[in-house]
């Protein structure tokens, strides 16, 4: 009998049942050798790890994300990421993916920078074993898409841990700790703002750090908000100061928008049924805590 090959075992614990499943799964399978490529390229002495994929695959977090976030330790106008992504696209081959790796160009200057991973999605759900012909569902054009974005002038007061893991291959990730993870996705729940909707990923990640008695990083969440212009008091913000912005928040948001943004990450749905502004305001007031500054 044949062996698995590390890719066939990583996509094997994931258990799909539908082309949505399957398709999560191969996002996710590409984001790790991903990360193990940066790490062999040395990537995480300068950078670290944030947002929604890296509390996905770091912390459990039971939801797909798409994209990977990564912010500089120190800001850097001169940092430049077209280097590594050799690396990436390498890495990726020598695993079976056949996919670019390209740097966004920006007509105008930005303090993220961005690369996007491309490949086709049949193809290669064919090739590591998920599906056989004739398939129905995916179509053949359909293309895979992952994108990196890197914040090269990142706001000060984050702090970091590194983690580590054994598929595909032994790697190990710096990325922002769980209280500094939380004072990120409480600014996107804050201040994000989308033309049209509202970014329910963010309510349900924030309801994530709650559920596990996470403390929000306020000196970086702070400085967050400060960088954003949110926030231009003299003072340092309070964990009082934070529920009066979170109070503000919820009772300007749809819900019902919410719930349809999220809906397609998530697997158990049932506890959306909840959502409004007075659960929200709840449950924040009875859960949330901040990790004030040790100096």
């Amino acid at each position: 009998m044949n062996s698995l090959s590390p890719v066939q075992k990583m996509f094997e614990r994931y258990q799909c049942r539908t082309n949505d499943e399957r398709r999560d799964a191969l996002k996710e399978i590409v984001q790790e050798i991903t990360l193990a490529a940066l790490d062999r390229a040395h990537f995480f002495t300068q950078a670290a790890f944030y947002g929604g994929t890296a509390l996905r695959i770091f912390h459990g977090l039971e939801r797909f994300s798409e994209d990977l976030d990564f912010s500089l330790i120190e800001s850097n106008d001169a940092f430049n990421l077209n280097p590594y992504l050799p690396a990436v696209q390498d890495e990726l081959a020598a695993y079976g993916f056949e996919m670019t790796v390209e740097q966004k160009q920006k007509s105008v200057h930005s303090t993220i920078q961005s690369a996007f991973i491309k490949g086709g999605t049949l193809i290669h759900l064919l090739k590591i074993g998920s599906i056989s012909p004739p398939v129905a569902g995916v179509p053949q054009n359909e293309l895979l898409k992952i994108k990196l974005e890197v914040d090269i002038d990142p706001p000060p007061g984050a702090t970091y841990e590194v983690k580590y893991r054994l598929a595909p291959t032994s790697f190990s990730v710096r990325l922002y700790d769980a209280p500094s993870l939380f004072a990120g996705k409480l600014h996107a729940l804050l201040c994000r703002r989308w033309k049209h909707r509202v970014k329910g990923r963010d309510f349900y990640d924030y309801l994530m750090f709650l559920q596990n008695d996470i403390p929000v990083n306020s000196e970086h969440f702070e400085a967050r908000m400060r960088q954003s212009g949110q926030w231009q008091e003299p003072r340092a913000i309070t964990l009082n100061d934070i529920l009066l912005l979170l109070e503000d928040r919820f009772s300007t948001v749809d819900f019902e928008q919410a719930k349809t943004d999220a809906l397609p990450f998530i697997k158990d749905t049932r506890s959306l049924e909840l959502w409004n502004k007075d659960f929200f305001y709840s449950i924040s007031n009875d859960k949330l805590k901040v990790r004030m500054p040790t100096k």
